[in-house]
């Protein structure tokens, strides 16, 4: 029996982005999606609120900043069906013809019809800054069951000949698709048309590792702790990042999903990236965008006590204690907060934030508390 659908809140705070799902379930039934134990795969997408009610929604609540990038349709493919394609045409022409003027992200695997692209680009021209990730990592059809990959490959030249920014979405990073052929059949058309890439290994949550483990039995092993690493990478994907073959040099390569907004964007690193290990070593980050970093990053608004004490108010949490580090803008909170706020005070203020973690927490904090990735040598 399937389990019973455990639903997201329709506005939520993630760590790159404001998701806004306001139709959630999955008819495709990917294995490794972060959805499955939720009981939202292979599940007829449901309806939460209409266009007009999720832009209330949005502008009502305690997470949204204009500042922030939103993320539409994460508890769903927004493609995968015509129900789920109208309500999504509709709410781009809502937030269109709206004062909202926030980037805007859409991720899918399904083919975009005629319809979709052209709602995209005269939203686009109206002056709502839409951007399409192409979730595509060569994988076939026995782990992401119902997917079209040939309709998915060929979102890349449509989207590029209508002038719609493209980034190419790298995951998961699995043993099945780390073999050098695939990563090549992968790369060669991505870098044709997407503006950079964002590759982030296999990222396994705290309700998900049997899941994961089904895919990739090596995870198993009791020395190991995939949970607590910020993603899990097969060593023949990570070493490749590291030593890209000379043909894809000219192709950035992030590891952070911040940057390759920042960079798609024109935008300085808000996410505390710049010059630190990951930035230095791990993104394949353009000179220019590097320039802009160096530029901007040191002349931000400094922020106050004054400025965590609102956030924390707006967020709900008033009398929250903390220690903040202006000089490198950091914010100590003293006890346990959720996640989805401690993200959501590090995006709106561009601090980073440290927090003792809550036992309970159901998502993956990863580089927020300090995780690492996790190199696996996989076995032939």
């Amino acid at each position: 029996m399937a389990p019973q659908p455990v639903f997201e809140p329709v506005i939520d705070q993630h760590d790159t982005w404001l998701a806004v799902n306001p139709v959630q379930g999955c008819p495709k039934g990917c294995t490794y999606c972060y959805l499955q134990d939720l009981g939202l795969t292979r599940a007829k997408p449901k309806e939460l609120a209409t266009p007009e009610d999720t832009l209330r929604q949005l502008l009502g609540h305690r997470y949204y900043h204009p500042a922030l990038v939103l993320a539409l349709y994460t508890c769903t493919d927004a493609l995968a069906t015509p129900a789920t394609r109208a309500h999504l045409t509709r709410f781009l022409d809502v937030l269109g013809a709206s004062a909202v003027r926030n980037p805007v992200c859409l991720i899918t695997k399904c083919a975009i019809p005629d319809d979709v692209l052209a709602c995209i680009t005269r939203n686009r021209k109206a002056g709502l800054p839409v951007l399409v990730y192409v979730s595509y990592s060569g994988l076939g059809p026995d782990i992401e069951q119902g997917i079209n990959h040939a309709a998915l490959r060929s979102n890349f030249p449509r989207l590029h000949a209508a002038g719609v920014p493209v980034i190419h979405y790298w995951r998961p990073a699995l043993p099945q698709n780390s073999t050098p052929d695939v990563i090549d059949h992968v790369m060669d058309l991505a870098v044709r048309y997407a503006l950079c890439t964002v590759a982030v290994g296999t990222k396994v949550k705290p309700t998900a590792l049997d899941q994961i483990t089904d895919l990739w039995p090596q995870l198993a092993d009791p020395h190991l702790d995939p949970q607590a690493a910020d993603s899990v990478w097969p060593r023949t994907t990570w070493d490749w990042l590291h030593h890209m073959p000379d043909r894809y040099a000219g192709h950035p390569v992030f590891q952070t999903n911040s940057c390759a907004l920042a960079h798609v964007l024109g935008r300085a690193d808000r996410a505390g990236v710049f010059n630190t290990p990951t930035c230095l070593s791990a993104n394949r980050c353009p000179a220019a965008q590097r320039e802009i970093c160096r530029r901007t990053v040191p002349r931000q608004q400094p922020v106050t006590e004054t400025d965590v004490d609102q956030h924390l108010a707006r967020i709900g949490h008033p009398h929250l204690r903390y220690t903040l580090n202006p000089a490198t803008r950091t914010v100590v909170l003293n006890e346990p907060a959720p996640l989805r706020d401690r993200h959501n005070l590090a995006q709106v203020l561009a601090v980073t934030v440290r927090s003792p973690q809550d036992p309970g927490e159901r998502y993956w904090p990863g580089r927020l508390s300090g995780g690492q990735p996790l190199i696996i040598d996989t076995r032939p």
